[in-house]
């Protein structure tokens, strides 16, 4: 498996971006409004873009991203991937993907569209600095026997190979370690099926004739993941 997680952040600044930008705020909570009028829902993110002009990337993160993905880049909200540690380079090929309209999301693209060039690179920088945050204690202790499965498979399909030993990622490639079961079993369903893009075919080539139990397997042992270094300091 050689970069199963190419596309992982992609959504994750997007959808946080379209979710707070486009969605009012009612009761404390955030609704997607009915889509009854396309030319103003298309509109929204360029007015918002317009408002955080002058903004540091700091500040339009926390307008932006924050309510989605946590200030820290880590929020436990089903389905929203973890910004927290993710590499610049990673971070800016997905939003430019979005941008181009290669990967196919409404609201996401709406407001990649409002981003130029120098916005991806700073927002990829900034999200860069984020230090990793680890997931929180779990309920109930990892099985050991689906951990030791999930680490077998992560090392027999080259998971390690691109993601290193730490699953840290690097370059193009994700950091996979404690992301979210939900949106990693939902990114490698994906690509086994041919319906998530990335910016290569690598993903959907190598996870094509992996069983989908081995797929739900790597997606827990991912998300428990704990990297011995980071465990040690805490971070």
């Amino acid at each position: 498996m050689t970069r199963w997680a190419v596309g992982l952040l992609s959504c994750s600044l997007a959808v946080a971006l379209v979710l707070v930008v486009v969605a009012p705020r009612a009761g404390g909570q955030q609704k997607v409004p009915a889509r009854t009028d396309p030319a103003a829902t298309a509109s929204a993110p360029a007015a918002t873009a317009k408002v955080t002009e002058g903004m540091s990337y700091a500040q339009r993160f926390a307008v932006l991203c924050a309510a989605c993905h946590g200030a820290n880049g880590r929020a436990e909200t089903p389905l929203t991937p973890v910004l927290a540690g993710q590499p610049a380079l990673y971070v800016i090929t997905q939003l430019f993907l979005f941008r181009e309209g290669r990967r196919s999301n409404e609201a996401m693209t709406a407001v990649a569209r409002t981003l130029t060039d120098d916005d991806l690179r700073s927002f990829s920088e900034f999200i860069e600095t984020l230090p990793p945050v680890p997931p929180p204690p779990p309920a109930t202790p990892p099985d050991p026997i689906r951990m030791a499965r999930g680490q077998a498979l992560a090392e027999q399909h080259k998971c390690v190979f691109c993601h290193g030993a730490g699953l840290g990622g690097g370059q193009q490639v994700p950091r996979i370690g404690g992301q979210h079961e939900d949106y990693v079993r939902a990114t490698l369903r994906g690509f086994h099926a041919g319906s998530r893009p990335g910016y290569t075919q690598a993903m959907t080539e190598a996870l094509r004739e992996i069983p989908p139990e081995d797929l739900d397997t790597l997606a827990y042992y991912v998300a428990r993941f704990r990297n011995a270094a980071e465990a040690r300091t805490g971070t």
